[in-house]
């Protein structure tokens, strides 16, 4: 990375949009992690029996209105701490934010009313928050996708972006099984062990796609993973990636006779692999926030108007974080039915 891309880090204007960039990465990652779980769930629904289904609805329900908070975390940050970089992203992802969006009010319409409507329409409820789920995490890769290859109009890059579009659905169905297995008991956690089996090889492989093409779109990218003596520094990410897969592949195999044993070991595990996998990413495109156009410097507000959100952010983030801990505490062990009444 070319030292003249990065400014004095003791002056403001340095060290302030490095500090939004984090607080976003952090509202990021903690949405693709916390809110992937509880959209894996809603994407192997359609797989469960309708007891099942009232269980598995029941083990996301204390959690996933707030876990949605972190998306709007992050999209706020950008708007307010990247206005430039803002209105070109969300003017190139435009139709997939919107389709996104109709997943998402999808999801949180049928979760409402599939415990509220006569028995017979139920059935109907259960399958729109697993299409919801469905088109929220397609649409999530796709954007993920495009945005890696810089918004490239080319055919390659909406193919790079419909294949992460494809594997994402995989990678959230992993965390939503590995979270069943933690949350249920019985048929549904032999259930959730096998399901988590098929979309472990399923992410491995996307996974292994996407950091295999990724290099191909940014020369930049290229040389960052793959000069001397990067490739020697950076092998622990793709090697401890690699342990975490065969970990979990163990683990469920060890599950299978008994379910009791390590069962927090495939969620931990998974989640290891999607900081991994995110610190990737984050470190193939920086200093960029649009990938060869942008950096984060150039897209960023005013110094006078960073320190003015730097104190909100400073409380809000903390207070966020301190929630989700105090909620997912209180909230912890084996899934009991929702009752709405």
């Amino acid at each position: 990375m070319p030292l003249n891309m990065i400014p004095d880090l003791s002056q403001a204007s340095g060290w302030l949009p490095l500090f939004f960039l984090v607080a976003m990465g952090i509202a990021v990652l903690s949405y693709v992690v916390l809110d992937g779980y509880d959209l894996g769930v809603g994407i192997l629904l359609n797989r469960a029996t309708d007891e099942e289904k009232d269980m598995m609805i029941s083990s996301i329900g204390p959690f996933w209105d707030a876990n949605e908070t972190w998306l709007v975390l992050g999209v706020g940050l950008l708007l307010v701490a990247f206005p430039l970089a803002h209105g070109i992203i969300l003017t190139e992802l435009y139709i997939p934010v919107a389709i996104m969006l109709a997943g998402l009010i999808l999801r949180g319409v049928s979760f409402d009313f599939r415990v509220k409507v006569q028995s017979h329409q139920k059935p109907l409820w259960n399958f729109l928050f697993y299409l919801g789920s469905v088109i929220a995490s397609i649409a999530q890769g796709v954007m993920i996708g495009r945005h890696i290859v810089g918004f490239d109009s080319g055919l390659l890059g909406w193919l790079f972006a419909l294949l992460v579009g494809a594997c994402v659905p995989a990678g959230y169905a992993l965390l939503g099984s590995t979270w069943l297995i933690m949350k249920s008991e019985g048929a549904l956690q032999l259930k959730a062990t096998h399901w988590a089996k098929v979309s472990l090889g399923f992410t491995a492989l996307g996974i292994g796609l996407i950091s295999i093409a990724t290099p191909f779109f940014s020369p930049e990218i290229m040389t960052k993973w793959f000069a001397l003596p990067n490739i020697i520094y950076l092998a622990p990410i793709p090697l401890t990636t690699l342990i975490l897969f065969i970990i979990i592949e163990r683990t469920l195999t060890t599950l299978s006779s008994n379910p009791h044993r390590k069962m927090w070991v495939p969620f931990v595990a998974s989640v290891a692999i999607y900081w991994l996998s995110f610190f990737g990413i984050a470190y193939s495109l920086f200093p960029y926030i649009i990938v060869d156009q942008m950096t984060i410097w150039q897209a960023a507000a005013a110094t006078e108007s960073l320190w003015l959100i730097f104190w909100g952010t400073a409380i809000v983030l903390p207070a966020i974080l301190l929630y989700t801990f105090y909620s997912y505490r209180i909230f912890w062990g084996k899934t009991v039915p929702m009752s709405y009444y």
